[in-house]
């Protein structure tokens, strides 16, 4: 992954960022809020570098601890984990298909905020588990791996419209005959 393909992916996760703290009818239908986060993580991790992947946890679980009620830096270990773990099987990945997508997406939505209440009560902190914790966890399951295809189509769109193209054509054509030998 290129510089502006790194840029735009950090624009996405700041505007994701953004949006999950104004848009609130997912937070009143369903009693919680759908993550950007483990979506766009997936794609950096299977797509991008290692560089990538702490520039994007860095960025975007800080954005996400400020606008949140967690202390400031714990998002960024488990966003971190879960994208170096998907980056080193990346050659054993169907990246392209939309189901290993949408299942990658699952996983990686399901596995940050279990792994960021594992660093909240290592810290100390007290949160408040119960039932309601079960059902907010499938939610931002279900709504992570829905937006994981689309994460991907998204970004490959945007990088299609701002990348360099190479040619397809070469600039000898096929037909041509070569003579050889002396004239």
């Amino acid at each position: 992954m290129n510089g502006p393909q790194t840029l735009i992916l950090l624009v996405l996760a700041l505007l994701g960022v953004f949006a999950e703290a104004v848009v609130d009818f997912p937070r009143v239908w369903l009693r919680t809020q759908f993550d950007v986060l483990p979506p766009l993580m997936v794609y950096a991790s299977l797509t991008g570098g290692v560089g990538t992947l702490v520039l994007l946890a860095t960025v975007g679980g800080i954005c996400a601890d400020a606008l949140s009620g967690n202390p400031m830096g714990v998002s960024v270990l488990p966003l971190f984990w879960v994208g170096l773990a998907l980056h080193w099987r990346r050659e054993l990945i169907l990246r392209d298909l939309p189901y290993a997508q949408f299942v990658l997406g699952g996983m990686a939505a399901a596995a940050v905020p279990v792994l960021t209440l594992v660093v909240l009560l290592t810290l100390g902190e007290n949160s408040l588990l119960g039932w309601g914790t079960l059902w907010q966890l499938l939610v931002v399951t279900i709504g992570g791996a829905a937006l994981t295809p689309l994460c991907f189509s998204v970004m490959e769109t945007l990088k299609r419209a701002f990348a360099y193209q190479p040619s397809t054509t070469t600039p000898f054509p096929a037909n041509r005959e070569i003579k050889r030998g002396r004239y």
